[in-house]
Formats: structure tokens, C-alpha cells, sequence
């Protein structure tokens, strides 16, 4: 997905020319291209995250639509204060891209698993938040949040993957992508776990039930009204986030369920705690937490009635 992520940016940067590009001296072998083209507009300013907001800000008041880039825990978590300080007091388009998100960074351990990415900017009020299930998903963000105002995070993953079957690529703020139909139960997903959940689908049907998948890549303060008219067609829904569910998609379902009055049942599947114990890759790391899917389709079962949970 970062492969997407730096070629649009070098697009929207030839088309615009308030595109600035900062790294806190990451992503080396892949901002390259980037920094060749359009060197008076890329700026490392070193291990020194905090002060990569603080710059944006101030490039942002002064015009600019500033990307800042870094890995996830770091862009959100040690930047938490300058960011809402910063950027989100005074509604500035200040871009803030997190790589990495949920347990792309695996045997790096949990100091650099972002799973509290997507609870803590979605706190924020007048952030967007946007977590991509595949690169020409990731290019349709970019593209549609170059104008949105305020700030805005986004989630991207540090792997290139194939494209998520049924996207192909659509994205527009608080609008659910329906790409598998389904009778029995519906998966909500966001971000690049989407793969799983389709994936669960796919075993569902070899069992006699019919799975929808649906992606949802921008989370807002609130569910817009095409989230809970999904949600109303299902007796059961499960959603899936590579992350905290205590804010993040789950909390976002929950809450439309409880506001509409909705007669789901609801089960929300994230990142099972506490954050030590071990550590391992990332497919490991997802069954571990539940995640894989063989967990989901056994998850399916149980609140089904169909067969035993995994």
C-alpha cells in the first residue's frame, strides 16, 4: 500500500503545488521517488516526530496541506498532544499518515503494534479518519481527502497486497463498500484485515452460510445513515478491526445499533488484550487475537448456532 501511497502523492503534488511531503527520517526505499521529484517540498526533520507536527502546523497555516509521515504508534501516540494542539484546534489540513497500522510491525513487538491508531483520532473531533483496505482504495483516500477541511489520519499498510475482490478501488466518506452479498450475517471490516474477513466468507459458503462483507474505511465522530441502513438488514453482524475495539469500528456500530434502535445482534472483533505476551509475525499475531480466517469463521458459527467457536 505504501507503493500507492507515495505515486499518488507525487500525482497530487504535480497537480498541486501546496503538497509537502515530512518524514521523521522514515521510509527509506520508499519516499524516494518523492524527494527526487519534488525536492523543495520533501523535508526530513529527523527522529523528531513531535517537532514534524509542530512544522506541519505552521507550513498548514501559512497554506500548505502538509503529509507527515511516520509509523503508526509513533504518528499518533507520541504525537497525540502536538497533533490535537496543533492541527485539530485550529482546523488545519494537515495530513497525518500512519504505516503500519495494527500488527503490520510483528516481531518489532507491541511498542510498534498500533492498535489504539484509530480510537484515539477518532476522539478528535473534525479529524478524518481513514483506514484503506487495499492500495486503489488507499489512492481513492488520498485523492478525496487532499480537500476535505480539518485534519485527517490515515491508516496505511506497510505491505503491498493484492487488491480486496468487489472493491475495486471505491471510497467516499461514511459510505460502507459492499464487496460480497451475503443473507446470514454480515462482516464489517476496515482497513487491510478486510482480506480476512473476505477470506471467512469465501469458508462460510463451503459450509451452507451466506456471509456479506462490507469495508468501511472512514470512520467518523458518528455512523451516517447508510452505515445503519447496512447494519438494519442483518440479524448478525460482526465487525472486524485490526485494533482496540473501545472507539474504533466496533464502538461506531455499537453506538449506531443503540442510537437507531436497531435489531442486530452485534459482535465486535479486535485486538484481544493485554499488549505484552508474545510476539511472532503477522499472520501469527492475527490468529493469535482472533483475527485470522478460521477464528472469524468459527466466531460465525458460534453465534449462529452452526458449529463450535474457534
Amino acid at each position: 500500500m505504501r507503493t500507492a501511497l507515495v505515486s499518488t502523492l507525487c500525482e497530487l503534488a504535480a497537480a498541486d503545488d501546496r503538497v509537502m511531503l515530512l518524514t521523521a527520517d522514515l521510509g527509506w526505499g520508499a519516499l524516494e521517488p518523492f524527494a527526487r521529484a519534488f525536492p523543495d517540498r520533501f523535508l526530513n526533520v529527523g527522529v523528531a516526530e513531535q517537532n514534524m507536527i509542530g512544522v506541519a502546523t505552521g507550513l498548514a497555516l501559512e497554506g500548505a496541506v502538509p503529509f507527515a509521515y511516520s509509523i503508526a504508534t509513533f504518528a499518533t501516540l507520541r504525537c497525540y498532544e502536538q497533533f490535537r494542539d496543533g492541527p485539530v484546534l485550529h482546523r488545519l489540513p494537515v495530513r497525518l499518515l500512519g504505516i503500519g497500522g495494527g500488527f503490520a510491525y510483528g516481531h518489532a513487538g507491541p511498542t510498534h503494534h498500533a492498535l489504539e491508531d484509530l480510537c484515539v483520532t477518532r476522539a478528535l473531533p473534525g479529524v478524518s479518519v481513514v483506514a484503506p483496505a487495499d492500495s486503489a482504495q488507499a489512492r481513492a483516500a488520498l485523492l478525496a481527502t487532499l480537500d476535505m477541511p480539518g485534519p485527517a489520519y490515515l491508516r496505511i499498510d506497510k505491505n503491498d497486497r493484492p487488491d480486496l475482490p468487489g472493491l475495486e478501488g471505491r471510497f467516499a466518506p461514511d459510505r460502507p463498500e459492499l464487496v460480497r452479498p451475503g443473507r446470514d450475517l454480515l462482516l464489517l471490516a476496515t482497513g487491510s484485515i478486510a482480506h480476512e474477513a473476505v477470506r471467512a466468507a469465501e469458508a462460510m459458503e463451503d459450509r451452507g452460510v451466506s456471509a456479506a462483507v462490507a469495508v468501511l474505511a472512514h470512520l467518523g465522530p458518528t455512523a451516517g445513515p447508510l452505515v445503519s441502513r447496512l447494519l438494519a438488514r442483518f440479524a448478525t453482524v460482526i465487525t472486524v478491526e485490526e485494533g482496540a475495539v473501545t472507539g474504533g469500528l466496533g464502538a461506531l456500530a455499537a453506538e449506531a445499533v443503540a442510537r437507531e434502535g436497531l435489531r442486530c445482534r452485534l459482535h465486535a472483533r479486535g485486538a484481544r488484550g493485554p499488549l505484552d505476551g508474545p510476539t511472532g509475525g503477522v499472520d501469527y499475531l492475527r490468529r493469535r487475537h482472533g483475527l485470522d480466517a478460521d477464528s472469524l469463521v468459527g466466531l460465525a458459527g458460534d453465534l449462529l448456532g452452526r458449529w463450535a467457536a474457534a
